[in-house]
């Protein structure tokens, strides 16, 4: 019996399980009147230049989730609609950066890794300056956007409004997230305040403020989406941030980790604000005096103007 005629006759019964954010689901059913398991999943991408040359003009029934800036997200199919009745749904997750600048293309391609260690010492000489740099080259515009609601708005699921307006906070789909499938739920939680850029800038005396935001976004989300209950999600941080501006990512637990959940990037808000609680010192004392590794694309410049020199015997110019 072909493999074809198989699948064609396999009888659907129902979902078992879905992962790895959607891109595989197994299915259980019956071939011929004995139990089957479907399991399917995604496959790779065809890395034939020819294909590739002309994978923007294969796309059908795009569909625009938002721009903000030189970012845009879409939905798509790879692949025309099987028949009027059953149309195919989206089968790629799209993200474009247009006009995009030579550190786009360097953080977006393949390069090795690095494992370093951050001291005290070394945050508040160099990498304190570099954050620095980068917001004043007004590399966080796009956030501020979407924080005095100028754009990105229909992408803004909720937004606060507390009794004191540091507490205050957006919720904001993640890029990667189909926003349909509920084990790969992956929102990310915008604070307002501008005054914390990343974990680096926690203190002793913002432990109460993380806690309670951390309550306040677990019972919004739950009650935004039906199943969806307080310990059924995670909260993490990462460092060093693709953005320095105070963000926390909110993920359902059956969502598969990959390396943006890995140790080297993420770090658990509870373990955070639990720390900051337990720290010695007055309020002031915070995560800026501690030591934290993390992991450093070669190509990026934390490692080309920081950890390389360092690791050479010479001065960072920041």
């Amino acid at each position: 019996m072909s493999a074809n005629s198989l699948l064609t006759r396999f009888k659907y019964a129902k979902l078992l399980n879905q992962d790895q954010g959607g891109r595989r689901i197994i299915l259980e059913g019956t071939i011929s009147g004995k139990p089957a398991l479907l399991l399917a999943e995604r496959g790779a991408f065809d890395t034939n230049p020819v294909y590739l040359s002309a994978l923007g003009r294969l796309m059908v029934h795009v569909q625009n989730l938002g721009d903000n800036d030189i970012y845009r997200w879409y939905l798509a199919n790879s692949l025309p609609d099987n028949s009027a009745d059953l149309p195919t749904p989206p089968d790629l997750k799209i993200n474009l950066i247009y006009p995009c600048t030579d550190k786009h293309i360097k953080k977006y391609s393949f390069q090795k890794a690095r494992f370093v260690t951050e001291t005290p010492e070394i945050y508040s000489k160099y990498v304190r300056p570099y954050m620095q740099r980068g917001r004043e080259e007004g590399r966080l515009n796009w956030v501020f956007n979407i924080i005095d609601g100028k754009s990105e708005q229909e992408n803004v699921l909720y937004r606060s409004a507390e009794a004191d307006s540091k507490d205050d906070y957006l919720l904001l789909p993640d890029l990667n997230w189909d926003r349909k499938t509920m084990g790969g739920l992956h929102l990310l939680a915008l604070v307002t305040r501008r005054d914390i850029w990343s974990v680096r800038d926690l203190k002793k005396k913002d432990a109460t403020w993380l806690r309670k935001l951390r309550s306040v976004i677990a019972q919004q989300v739950s009650g935004m989406y039906e199943g969806v209950e307080t310990d059924m999600l995670k909260f993490y941080i990462h460092y060093q941030p693709t953005y320095y501006h105070f963000h926390i990512h909110v993920v359902h637990v059956d969502l598969d980790p990959t390396a943006t959940q890995a140790v080297g990037k993420a770090l658990g808000l509870d373990h955070i604000f639990s720390q900051l609680e337990t720290m010695g010192g007055d309020d002031e004392a915070g995560m800026h005096e501690v030591e934290l590794s993390y992991t450093v694309g070669e190509a990026g410049e934390l490692w080309s103007d920081i950890y390389l020199p360092l690791k050479e015997g010479r001065e960072p110019k920041i």
